[in-house]
């Protein structure tokens, strides 16, 4: 007897992905950026510059990568303004309709961000969207570095899931190369924090929506 193929499984990112916080992290990587005079960012410079690990992101602006203390300064600042003004921001557009549908479709999804794990769940609680997860893991440990090895522990923790039937949704490189680091499969959404060149570069589908991410993951997990 055949075995049972499991559902396919979406695991999301939450900032830039199911969560709209340009905005504020926009003005909180100027707030930190003003504490060394450097000069503030538009959105469009941002997307074009991105990447991690962080301090690459602040050597490419900077031209040098930030000492200790100047990283462990703007990483505060970052912070403490992040979360003053994220409580402006709301789901993008469409996230919870797409959510709701895909758990009824009967396959599982789950969430892997790399913002503080106790930051993380009482604000996806305060949405009401947690029960559409079957897991939400944020960031534990410094800030900063790359989401691959947290992508394997948190597919290792799914138990049930299959990597090769398992596709993450994010905005950004990094959400597919911790995909392919953890044997899973990627869509990047051009919504967030990289521009859709920088993305291309990857070698995933790169879409301009959620429902169009939500469309193609079901077409690579089948």
């Amino acid at each position: 007897m055949a075995k049972q193929q499991e559902p396919a499984h979406i695991v999301w990112d939450w900032n830039g992905t199911l969560f709209h916080d340009n905005d504020a992290i926009i003005g909180a990587t100027n707030a930190a950026f003003a504490e060394l005079g450097l000069e503030p960012l538009t959105l469009e410079r941002y997307r074009a510059l991105y990447c991690v690990p962080v301090p690459k992101f602040y050597e490419r602006l900077m031209g040098r990568l930030p000492t200790d203390a100047e990283w462990e300064l703007m990483d505060d600042v970052f912070h403490r303004y992040y979360a003053e003004h994220r409580v402006r921001c709301a789901l993008t557009d469409g996230a919870e309709d797409l959510l709701s549908g895909w758990r009824s479709a009967g396959h599982s999804q789950s969430l892997l961000s790399m913002y503080v794990h106790e930051e993380l769940v009482p604000l996806v609680r305060g949405f009401g969207i947690e029960p559409h997860f079957i897991r939400v893991d944020g960031r534990t440990g410094p800030s900063g570095g790359s989401k691959a090895e947290h992508m394997v522990r948190h597919l290792k923790a799914l138990g049930v899931v299959e990597p090769e039937r398992t596709v993450v949704i994010g905005d950004a490189a990094d959400d597919a190369v911790a995909a392919l680091h953890a044997g899973a499969r990627a869509v990047l959404y051009t919504g967030g924090s990289h521009s859709r060149a920088s993305l291309e570069g990857v070698g995933v589908p790169v879409v301009d929506s959620l429902e169009e991410a939500v469309a193609v993951a079901g077409r690579l997990a089948a």
